[in-house]
């Protein structure tokens, strides 16, 4: 089942391109706004998705074209994200330590919204193409065994950066949980529909560029370890988004303009926008074709605007 919400954030099934508005169907779960609204459907979903899917038969569907459609997870209470967890295409030895850090829940924005990035002296802002799990019931010290039971379905995520902020090496908090870092979308479908979650094609492209393009099975701490090893430090509860991390090679900087789609295989595609008052501007250039290139630095230096670097 794919489970959207649109409009004023009313709850809707989708079916190929068309939305059936389910929202009276789930009016008596406890909820005080969309984000306890479908963390309490997910907690209770064994009740009620035999509710939701004859609503999705008989109900009057309505074209995607006609509406517009919000995260499908406003505002969870944790968002964990996984820290260098892909062998970036075999070019690494070893997998990293297993690490992670949290986003805001302020930071999530939908479809069709805007990233904006904001007036700090960051060296570049990137965003990070991931496959995010989102949890379906309490786990808590769960084993990798257990981990995958835990998992209610998938999202697209969009891991917003702000780079080179300083002090070196105590960035994580500043870098990544700004307001609308965290897109997620267009819809969250449950695990029922993704045969094998390691092997999903995950793709994004910056104004029609195709820029990362890799493969799940590339990632270096499998999801049932990350739930693992995230549960033994926190419990996560239903409706938590768990993202999974990326390859790196295909990082490009977000810029005033662009227009950013990321097309996880059987997730649909998250397509968002980018809005930078300062108008700065970066090369085009991947982090792989940086480095073919022999360039100076990990990515491509700032171009123009403000905190470019004096010439």
């Amino acid at each position: 089942m794919k489970l959207v919400f649109f409009d004023d954030f009313r709850l809707g099934v989708l079916n190929e391109h068309l939305v059936v508005d389910v929202h009276s169907e789930v009016r008596d779960i406890p909820h005080t706004g969309p984000h306890d609204l479908i963390s309490g459907l997910i907690a209770r979903f064994d009740q009620y998705r035999a509710r939701l899917e004859e609503a999705a038969y008989t109900g009057t569907a309505m074209p995607l074209s006609h509406m517009r459609l919000r995260s499908p997870l406003p505002k969870p209470y944790n968002i964990d994200c996984m820290a260098v967890n892909y062998m970036e295409d075999g070019t690494r030895a070893e997998p990293a330590p297993i690490n992670a850090f949290f986003k805001s829940p302020n930071s999530v924005i939908g479809d069709g919204d805007t990233m904006v990035l904001p007036n700090i002296p960051a060296t570049i802002f990137e965003g990070e193409a991931e496959l995010a799990v989102v949890i379906g019931k309490r786990a808590s010290n769960v084993s990798e065994a257990e981990a995958m039971s835990h998992v209610f379905g998938y999202v697209n995520f969009i891991d917003g950066s702000a780079r080179g902020l300083l002090p070196p090496g105590n960035t994580f908090y500043q870098m990544k949980a700004r307001d609308t870092f965290a897109p997620m979308g267009p819809w969250l479908v449950t695990a029922d529909e993704i045969a094998d979650p390691q092997k999903l094609q995950v793709k994004l492209w910056v104004n029609g560029v195709l820029k990362q393009n890799f493969n799940t099975s590339d990632m270096a701490h499998k999801i049932a370890r990350c739930i693992s090893w995230v549960s033994s430090i926190h419990a996560l509860e239903p409706g938590d988004v768990l993202a999974t991390g990326t390859n790196h090679r295909g990082l490009s900087a977000f810029q005033d303009g662009d227009t950013v789609e990321l097309e996880t295989e059987g997730l649909g595609r998250l397509k968002i926008k980018v809005k930078d008052d300062l108008k700065r501007t970066w090369g085009r250039d991947t982090r792989l074709e940086h480095e073919q290139k022999k360039l100076a630095g990990v990515t491509t230096p700032q171009l123009t605007g403000k905190y470019a670097p004096v010439a």
